[in-house]
């Protein structure tokens, strides 16, 4: 039983209600009267609102429902459907041009491309971690991944390999930063005179791209470059064991990787109550106030995590100046759906997570904005930034950013000082996109693109208008083209360009850095300045396609050349064309997202765990959240929905990857098997995703996953 306390008309979680009284709100200038009643005011009088936008989703769902069933086993009539769709307030007119206003923006979010992390909220290790991340090795992410070609050997360091890696960056500096006359590579003395940094008496053939040093001028500790607005540390040390090999006594390269992260509340947590929603925004606040840390065992020793502090320098000139040591971050809120036993409104219903979050996230992060120096401030302009995900349309971006308007005038904020985030995962959101930025003009900081999700919606929206391709070839048609390039170009188009960030989705194999160091350099290419990675090392190794690519000069050539793609092409569904699959393709298409899913919910259910690197069925580990259990869900609803596979040849095929599960799983002492009785919670629960996929509210796992969680949690 939740103990709970009365605050102005709210039944509040007894913990949730302390935490906020005795540790958010001292220091912010706002009472807890005050606040307690901005939130009543806010659950009650606004969260009709959201319902009602809610209550339209699902009208218009049916609607699009009865259209295919009405058309059932016709050629699909895009002219048609466009119409019907327009006709129904699906599909709305696109306005005359305009641009942001969005002010007081971060470096981080207009000017300085890079790497993005997102991290779960829940757990202090990694939002320490991502929020440290703004700097990483390259000597590290080379020599312990497989981004030269292979993995380490096992044991200390090997030569051989670590002269490879040296190499590497070499070629790295000669490329960034070319020296005239002279290669990194050959390099025997850096240093600083007349205001110019000399490599063997050699200036930089841009010297510009000199930007400061710690230690003496003429043999620094550190020299601090720039190329394409992010930072390149060399740190000379003739007592470590490298830089004592080294000619020139270069002992790292450190980058500047993660330009920013998002500290989530949603996707990649479980927060099914006020327990577990007063440990997310507790670990917001200590980020925000700089007092977060960790300690773990590590190597067998005991180690203690803490925000790093700003990076001092001597300019050119000898004058003194700080580079950011941490990632700008960013807080991911819980979309319009879901509600939170966390507190309970006066006819006992629960309250709007997403209302909750937007409260009580800026609430805390105002402890951030009236720090006015020192070294861990997260803004420096004076923002909060708040990504806002899973809005279908116009409307519900205007309700967000009324939203944050109410918030910030209870919190005594100036209007906008709340800065959104606009996550384009959802199709009446991709297809309305340009409506979507204008509603919140004055906020947008963020666009960016998720196929994951983006195509559990689409799977979810057309259900019943056929069997959908497989997962593979959905990601061929050219649906997903044109809702990537059209973002782009609509992101350009309304002025995001040098104010916001327009953003590309994660990279899903943190030990395939080879892979992704060949394939992610498409994302700056694509004009993207931020995309996701799933860690600190992937944000180093990420971090050169920056260097590589001038992302602002992309963005410059797109905007001249217009759009690419139109909305015809984004409505465009992708329907399997060829449906005579032989059985063992349907099966293992079953048996892949079946595998997937149960990875995923045993950990979510069971342990409350919201992200994890989960192994696929070929023992691949990809990072899995609840966006790819909603495509994977959603697809085998579709299956079965269209006859593709049977009930019964889907529960074997559960209940034989759960047996797969188990196996891989099998190392974990806290780990409860599924087999053999297959009649636990989270076993039910993977099953509830699956057979009742289709009715799920568009197609979401969140309300299944949450009902799960709560009743594993009651029965103790």
């Amino acid at each position: 039983m939740v103990d709970r306390v009365e605050r102005a008309g709210l039944n509040v979680d007894e913990g949730l209600a302390s935490f906020i009284e005795e540790q958010a709100l001292p220091g912010t200038g706002i009472g807890a009267e005050g606040f307690w009643q901005a939130l009543s005011e806010l659950a009650h009088d606004i969260g009709p609102r959201n319902r009602a936008l809610l209550d339209k989703r699902e009208a218009l769902q049916k609607q699009i429902d009865d259209w295919h069933k009405a058309r059932a086993n016709q050629p699909h009539d895009h002219e048609a459907y466009k119409a019907f769709l327009t006709e129904i307030g699906y599909l709305l007119p696109e306005g005359g041009d305009f641009e942001i206003e969005t002010a007081n923006t971060d470096p981080e979010i207009a000017t300085v491309p890079g790497p993005q992390l997102v991290v779960p909220i829940t757990n202090a290790r990694y939002a320490l971690n991502a929020a440290n991340a703004r700097w990483g090795s390259l000597y590290d992410g080379l020599y312990g991944t497989d981004a030269m070609g292979s993995l380490p050997p096992k044991g200390g360091y090997e030569n051989g390999r670590g002269a490879r890696v040296i190499a590497r960056a070499r070629v790295f500096l000669d490329e960034a930063f070319p020296v005239e006359g002279v290669s990194h590579a050959d390099a025997r003395r850096y240093h600083v005179q007349g205001g110019a940094l000399l490599v063997d008496d050699q200036p930089l053939i841009d010297p510009s791209k000199f930007r400061g040093y710690r230690g003496h001028p003429k043999a620094p500790d550190a020299v601090l470059l720039c190329n394409n607005g992010l930072h390149v540390e060399l740190v000379f040390d003739r007592t470590h064991f490298i830089g004592a090999r080294d000619q020139a006594g270069l002992a790292d390269v450190r980058l500047e990787s993660a330009v920013s992260a998002i500290m989530d509340c949603e996707d990649s947590v479980a927060c099914v109550d006020g327990e577990d929603k007063t440990l997310a925004y507790a670990n917001w606040l200590g980020l925000m106030q700089g007092t977060l840390s960790e300690t773990f065992e590590k190597g067998g020793k005991s180690v203690t995590r803490k925000l790093t502090p700003d990076h001092e320098f001597l300019g050119a000139d000898g004058a003194p100046f700080t580079v950011k040591g941490r990632a700008l971050m960013l807080v991911r809120n819980v979309g319009h759906l879901m509600t939170n036993p966390a507190i309970l409104l006066r006819d006992g219903s629960e309250i709007f997570e997403g209302l909750m979050d937007a409260l009580i996230t800026v609430l805390i992060a105002r402890h951030d904005l009236q720090r006015t120096e020192g070294g861990l401030r997260n803004s420096h302009t004076g923002s909060v930034y708040v990504v806002k995900p899973k809005m279908h349309g116009p409307e519900e971006v205007a309700f967000a950013d009324e939203v944050f308007t109410f918030v910030e005038k209870a919190l005594n904020l100036p209007q906008y000082t709340v800065k959104l985030g606009i996550m384009d995962e959802e199709r009446r959101t991709s297809v309305n996109l340009k409506e979507c930025i204008r509603a919140a003009k004055h906020r947008v900081a963020f666009i960016n693109t998720g196929f994951l999700d983006r195509t559990g919606d689409e799977i979810h929206t057309s259900m019943e208008a056929g069997p959908f391709s497989r997962k593979d070839f959905i990601k061929r048609k050219g649906w997903i083209g044109a809702y990537e390039a059209r973002n782009v170009d609509i992101g350009l188009e309304c002025g995001l360009s040098g104010k916001a960030q327009i953003g590309k989705g994660m990279w899903a194999m943190p030990d395939k850095m080879a892979a992704m160091l060949e394939a992610k350099i498409e994302h700056p290419k694509a004009g993207a300045n931020c995309a996701w990675v799933p860690s600190p090392t992937a944000a180093t190794l990420h971090a050169l396609h920056y260097h590589k690519v001038d992302v602002f000069a992309v963005q410059k050539a797109l905007r001249a050349g217009g759009r690419r793609a139109h909305v015809d092409a984004v409505l465009e569904i992708p329907l399997a064309s060829f449906r005579k699959w032989r059985p063992e393709q349907v099966r293992r298409e079953v048996e892949n997202n079946a595998q997937g899913i149960l990875g995923y919910v045993v950990r979510w259910i069971d342990a409350g765990v919201g992200c994890s690197k989960v192994p696929d069925i070929n023992d691949v580990g990809l990072m899995e959240d609840r966006a790819t259990c909603r495509i994977s869900a959603q697809h085998i609803a579709n299956w079965l929905h269209h006859g593709v596979v049977s009930r019964d040849e889907v529960m074997e095929i559960m209940k034989r990857m759960a047996e797969v599960v188990d196996g891989q799983n099998a190392d974990d002492p806290s780990y409860q098997p599924m087999a053999p009785g297959f009649d636990g919670i989270a076993f039910q629960a993977a099953c509830d995703l699956v057979f009742e996929g289709r009715v799920q509210p568009s197609g979401y796992t969140e309300p299944v996953l949450h009902k799960r969680r709560l009743e594993l949690k009651a029965a103790g």
